[in-house]
């Protein structure tokens, strides 16, 4: 079941996150502020956060808003599922549902950043699968031979995804 996150969810996101040993250390206290600004004022300036649960119990998650001066473009921030639960289709469903959620808001694109180093390469086939294309590359831009990747999809009013 995919739902809006609720503020008892937050630890365990955060717990799974960390656990997919993709995020770096710095990335997950990021997250922390992120969901902390997310309940204190984000939520009211259109940022969204969804949850994957099974039994109450949550097992990924997606985090998007709308970006800043551009005419209904959004970004991905934050998508991430339970390391023994990738490829069973939950990322899929969330990232649908944030699709379809943009769709409805009348977005018209999606970017999502990355990095190129090898243990995001499983990330970056999985948005190639869901038909974003490569945007664009800033060399080092993360550190020395660790590229900035940006993916976007046209959001088309009235077109659902299958």
């Amino acid at each position: 079941m995919i739902r809006n996150t609720d503020p008892e969810d937050i630890s365990a996101l955060i717990d799974l996150a960390q656990a997919t040993n993709v995020f770096k250390p710095h990335e997950i206290v990021a997250l922390r502020e992120v969901f902390d600004d997310y309940y204190a004022k984000e939520r009211e300036n259109g940022h969204r956060c969804i949850t994957y649960s099974q039994e109450d119990r949550p097992l990924g998650f997606a985090y998007y808003a709308p970006a800043s001066m551009t005419d209904r473009g959004w970004y991905l921030y934050w998508i991430a599922v339970e390391k023994g639960r990738q490829v069973q289709g939950i990322g899929s469903a969330l990232l649908a549902r944030v699709e379809e959620d943009i769709r409805q808001q009348g977005g018209r694109l999606l970017l999502i950043e990355t990095s190129s180093l090898p243990h995001y390469e499983p990330t970056r086939r999985f948005y190639l699968k869901h038909d974003y294309h490569q945007a664009s590359v800033l060399a080092d831009f993360y550190a020395d031979g660790d590229d900035l990747i940006v993916y976007c999809k046209r959001i088309e009013p009235g077109r659902v995804e299958e």
